[in-house]
């Protein structure tokens, strides 16, 4: 419609039956638009509600262990490991040491490195294996899909 006086377009909002809404007020002179504010709001809320469902979560999953864990207790908590990774969430890898097992913290380090190399074909390293406390942690991530 051009430039048009603000009372002049406030009439014209008004005869159709619309709102007058503010576009661009920082524009010289501001812009304005004549529609539906209300059905434009629900327009809105709807959009944000569809991209919310879309939206993935990502948990980081925690599996704990102990240097020495025995192989069956070990081959299921790789699969459990699988499981979280599959299901698109990151595990983290603990191994707890108690009294003086802290001594032979190489122990932690080698099981950790070996679920490294079993999980490889599944899940990338995000976070390398770290000491927090009597404990060595490791992030692993899922692998993204080549398409």
């Amino acid at each position: 419609m051009g430039i048009v006086p603000l009372r002049d377009a406030l009439d014209r909002a008004q005869d159709i039956g619309l709102d007058l809404v503010e576009v661009a007020p920082r524009a010289e002179p501001p812009v304005c638009r004549i529609m539906d504010y209300g059905k434009y709001k629900y327009e809105q809320s709807k959009k944000a509600q569809e991209a919310k469902k879309r939206q993935s979560y990502i948990q980081v999953k925690e599996i704990k262990m102990r240097p020495r864990t025995d192989v069956h207790d070990l081959e299921v908590k790789k699969k459990q490991m699988r499981k979280f990774l599959s299901e698109g969430n990151k595990v983290k890898v603990t191994v707890r040491f108690r009294g003086r097992e802290i001594v032979h913290s190489d122990l932690g380090i080698e099981l950790l490195q070996r679920i490294k190399e079993d999980m490889s074909e599944l899940a990338s390293v995000e976070q390398m294996s770290k000491f927090e406390g009597r404990a060595v942690t490791m992030v692993l991530a899922p692998k993204k899909e080549k398409k």
